[in-house]
């Protein structure tokens, strides 16, 4: 299954919830939250919040004793096993934060199953506090995109990675998702390619208002059980035609060589011709 690269947002696709709603809320920082929210982008109070946590005395082992209890769907974490264990190359393209995706994922046991994580950069800073900033740095330059988020557009990182494909060969993208910031690189999607957004959530509801805007298969799911299903399902059927395509193109060589071995045969036999 080398031939198939899937891609997933992380907040409601791989957790079942958000990961920054989570931290904020259990320990115990909504109200101020809430109420710094109007007055600034959401990437940029997340930083905030980590101050706020910081200077009331909650360590980084507090926040990620919070991560380990994050929810997330018993049969979602199979699922990603299954697939990198198919061959497929997993990538994480997410608006959350890397420091918290990647603290989820190793307690998980599945960081090492992908190639790749897109994603606000998050790191811990000298003085022991998370840090949190932008993928795309907007207070420098905007990056175009009126569907996205000031600071990420999944479309454009999909973009990247659609190019450094095609040196590849003719490999298949599979995007899950779930918000409207998936929409944009759900439009980028080629035929060929399947994205599979979850019902009743804001992509779904996007697409389905013109569903002829997207050039890729559109393969709806609810939870962690369809998710597993529908992706193993279309993993093996991308893995079938791409065997049966390789099949067919090693039976013209064969017919192609047989051709040229028996007209090789025919030719006449060159003469001696004595001296």
């Amino acid at each position: 299954m080398s031939g198939i690269v899937v891609i997933f947002d992380f907040d409601k696709t791989i957790i079942d919830c958000d990961s920054d709603n989570f931290v904020v809320d259990e320990l115990g920082a909504t109200d101020l939250f809430n109420q710094l929210l109007p007055t600034m982008p959401w990437n940029s109070l997340m930083d905030r919040m980590m101050k706020e946590l910081h200077s009331q005395g909650k360590t980084i082992e507090d926040i990620v004793e919070v991560l380990k209890r994050i929810p997330i769907h018993p049969r979602v974490v199979p699922a990603i096993k299954s697939a990198h264990a198919l061959g497929c190359e997993l990538r994480i393209v997410s608006d959350a934060n890397l420091f918290f995706i990647e603290t989820i994922l190793e307690h998980l046991g599945i960081r090492d199953c992908f190639s790749e994580i897109n994603t606000n950069p998050g790191f811990v800073d000298e003085e022991g506090r998370l840090r949190i900033f932008p993928f795309h740095d907007f207070t420098k330059c905007s990056h175009g995109c009126n569907l996205c988020p000031p600071n990420m557009c999944k479309g454009v990182v999909i973009e990247r990675i659609q190019a450094s494909l095609s040196k590849e060969g003719n490999k298949k993208i599979i995007y899950l998702g779930d918000g409207s910031g998936d929409y944009c690189p759900s439009l980028k999607l080629s035929e060929g390619d399947h994205v599979m957004p979850r019902k009743n959530f804001p992509l779904w509801d996007l697409i389905i208002r013109n569903p002829m805007l997207i050039k890729a298969e559109i393969h709806e799911w609810t939870d962690g059980e369809e998710l597993e299903q529908i992706l193993l399902h279309l993993v093996n059927t991308i893995g079938s035609t791409n065997n049966n395509n390789s099949a067919q193109l090693l039976s013209a060589d064969c017919k192609l060589q047989t051709i040229s071995a028996a007209a090789h045969e025919t030719l006449p036999q060159v003469l001696s011709v004595t001296q």
